[in-house]
């Protein structure tokens, strides 16, 4: 709600300073009233096109993770997803395109980048690559570098919706900076309820685990961060091995989900737990901790699909952390494959917190 200006000069500097607080709270509240959780069709998408248009953020599902997304090159729009995510600004921002073509006027691909994009694209790759000369996409999406990260989505809402927002779409994971990513529209709410102004629906997603990054910048391919794709997938594509740098932590990361504490539930995880200790959840695999008695357990896959695993992660720790413990138990998961990625979730999550 919008407060018309007073236009008594009489009035004194602490009345307006009232007023504006007043403002100031009417809009808050009118902002949690505009956020709609509504279901993906063309007509929704079609307005969620016009949100972003005007500078708005919209919550879209992607077969990672839901994003949430602003057009990536307006600093504004920009801007306004670091203040919803309450995230660091020197954490860059994954660009969204609708196609190889676009992403090409942005970034500049070198021939392994090139290969990767023809081969993984759309998917769940990410590419670092040096921003061209012409880039488009925020500096402040690109925390202040001279490279962009940027993929192709495979989820037909979320190219649909880029189609109809007519740029690139900024879209890290939609919910608060550091915590446990979104894989249901209900989990985008919990978060950002009031932030963002829409939420497109389009049940879970289907793989549930972010996207491989890769930076191609100067020398050989470096593996930035596990996900959906994996190293050994790269590899073969590539004809040659990949250094792998995705177990670091970077002061002034190159791309996302680098910082050693992030996707962090409030209890406190106990990695390769043999066994369930009294008074804690579990989070098991395959059945280890199913003979333990705890307060609740969720298995990520009783038949050990690492694929399986890799969908229920985010919403399973979700789950087990709403119930309010102090500590989850994490059954072993295997480190290959699907396994090294979801490992590397499972650290960041136990990594102490910043001060």
């Amino acid at each position: 709600m919008r407060v018309g200006a007073d236009s008594s000069a009489s009035k004194s500097s602490d009345k307006q300073g009232q007023r504006n607080a007043r403002r100031d709270g009417e809009m808050s509240g009118d902002q949690a009233r505009r956020t709609r959780l509504v279901p993906a069709n063309n007509d929704t998408i079609a307005e969620a096109g016009a949100i972003l248009r005007a500078g708005g953020l919209v919550a879209m599902p992607t077969e990672t993770v839901y994003g949430l997304a602003a057009d990536a090159t307006s600093d504004s729009a920009v801007a306004a997803i670091y203040a919803a995510k309450q995230r660091p600004s020197f954490n860059p921002l994954i660009a969204h395109f609708a196609n190889l073509i676009s992403a090409r006027r942005e970034g500049e691909f070198g021939d392994a980048a090139l290969a990767l994009a023809k081969t993984f694209w759309p998917g769940p790759l990410t590419l670092v690559v040096p921003a061209s000369p012409t880039c488009r996409v925020s500096l402040l999406a690109r925390a202040g570098l001279d490279s962009l990260a940027l993929r192709v989505p495979a989820h037909p809402v979320a190219r649909a919706l880029i189609e109809a927002a007519g740029s690139p779409l900024a879209a890290p994971s939609a919910n608060r900076s550091g915590a446990i990513s979104p894989t249901l529209a209900s989990h985008v709410l919990a978060d950002l309820d009031g932030r963002i102004a829409m939420i497109l629906d389009a049940g879970p997603c289907r793989v549930g685990l972010e996207s491989t990054i890769l930076a191609c910048l100067d020398g050989a391919p470096r593996l930035l961060r596990r996900g959906a794709i994996t190293r050994e997938q790269l590899e073969q594509r590539l004809g040659f091995s990949i250094a792998d740098d995705s177990l670091g932590s970077e002061a002034a990361p190159l791309a996302p989900g680098r910082l050693l504490s992030h996707y962090a539930p409030r209890a406190r995880l106990r990695l390769d737990a043999p066994r369930v200790e009294a008074g804690e959840a579990a989070l098991d695999f395959g059945g280890v901790l199913a003979q333990g008695a705890c307060l609740k357990r969720l298995d990520l896959s009783p038949r050990r699909d690492l694929a399986e695993a890799a969908a229920n992660l985010f919403a399973f720790l979700r789950d087990l952390d709403a119930t309010g413990v102090a500590t989850i138990a994490v059954a072993p998961v295997p480190a290959h494959g699907l396994g090294a990625a979801i490992l590397d979730r499972l650290r960041r999550a136990a990594a102490p917190r910043a001060p």
